[in-house]
């Protein structure tokens, strides 16, 4: 997106103040990271739900065949709640950035989004208090950092599922269904992941289920920097946070997006000049809370707080988050992903 290209989608962008406004949020986040961002505060809604299927899974990646089936849901104490309620604080690791999931309301200066509601319910059942959250705002690249050096008690931040990560961290049952699509300007000639991406520049985040993706089949795109990987890294097509990357995208220096649908969804949303390029994700990839490798009981705990969230059917707070926050870019979802459950 060059020249008058640009100049149009600066003028289009909505929410955050154009280009300039955005490249200064991903900044704060990446200066603040792991700081606590608010205190409570902020506006909530809620959504999830399901039916329980049980399957003899093993817990971890080394014999990982069915990722997404957890621990059986449980409102059990347990030494994770109890260090939380001593605390009397649940610390949540969120993205501020991501529209309409995890962002900070540019009037308001709260935290809302989808997973925002979701961290709420947490709080609520093990603490009594929706409120009684400490946000910690973490990029993609340090989502399983903040768990493993006890920073966060839990990652709400749109984190798939898969069995890689399973051997680094512990997830609760799935409360929402993604996959990998790729935005680009609405006049570019890319049509998807496919061998349009042939010599484009593709922005991915560090860490995230897309960069695995264009590491397997890139289709010629070029996604990876010099020096990659090491403190010369100069993350112009990987990039520490999601975010970055749509900031790439409008500034011109790079030609497409790979992410999430679900997030890609709503910068689409914030900058009327993008759009999802092909017809539907190519591939399926389910969200979980994400938890210390270990902490089976908080992990029990959050299944337990997604069985509620789930029920209700239409007037479930998964269906009444989902309506407030995504209906608009992600339409006709009927509900939450089902819940697995592991028998051991």
């Amino acid at each position: 997106m060059r020249g008058t290209n640009l100049r149009a989608a600066r003028g289009r962008l909505r929410g955050w103040g154009g280009v300039t406004g955005m490249a200064v949020a991903c900044a704060v986040t990446a200066a603040f990271t792991l700081l606590p961002l608010v205190h409570g505060g902020g506006s909530l809604g809620g959504q999830d739900t399901g039916r329980a299927v049980t399957s003899a899974v093993p817990a971890t990646a080394a014999a990982c065949t069915d990722p997404e089936a957890s621990l059986p849901a449980s409102s059990a104490d347990g030494p994770t709640i109890q260090k939380i309620r001593e605390r009397g604080k649940l610390i949540a690791g969120v993205d501020q950035n991501s529209f309409r999931w995890g962002y900070r309301d540019p009037e308001t200066r709260t935290l809302e989004g989808f997973d925002i509601d979701l961290v709420r319910a947490l709080a609520k059942d093990i603490l009594g208090d929706a409120d009684a959250v400490i946000f910690r705002a973490i990029p993609t690249n340090q989502r399983i950092a903040a768990l493993e050096h006890d920073r966060v008690d839990v990652v709400v931040r749109t984190m798939t599922i898969n069995c890689g990560r399973l051997e680094q961290v512990s997830f609760s049952t799935a409360y929402f269904q993604a996959g990998q699509q790729v935005l680009a300007a609405k006049e570019s000639d890319i049509t998807g992941y496919d061998r349009s991406l042939a010599g484009k520049r593709v922005c991915s985040a560090e860490g995230s289920t897309a960069y695995e993706a264009l590491k397997k089949e890139s289709f010629g795109a070029v996604f990876e920097d010099e020096h990659e990987g090491t403190d010369q890294d100069p993350d112009l097509l990987t990039v520490p946070n999601q975010l970055d990357c749509l900031v790439r995208l409008q500034l011109g220096e790079v030609d497409a997006v790979v992410t999430d649908n679900a997030l890609a969804a709503g910068q689409a949303a914030q900058d009327p000049a993008v759009e999802l390029k092909g017809d539907k994700p190519f591939t399926t990839e389910y969200y979980g809370v994400a938890a210390k490798l270990g902490a089976d009981d908080l992990v029990a705990r959050v299944n337990h707080v997604l069985e509620d969230y789930r029920r209700g059917g239409a007037d479930s707070p998964w269906m009444r988050s989902y309506r407030e926050w995504l209906e608009a870019g992600l339409p006709g979802i009927e509900g939450p992903p089902q819940p697995k459950y592991r028998s051991n």
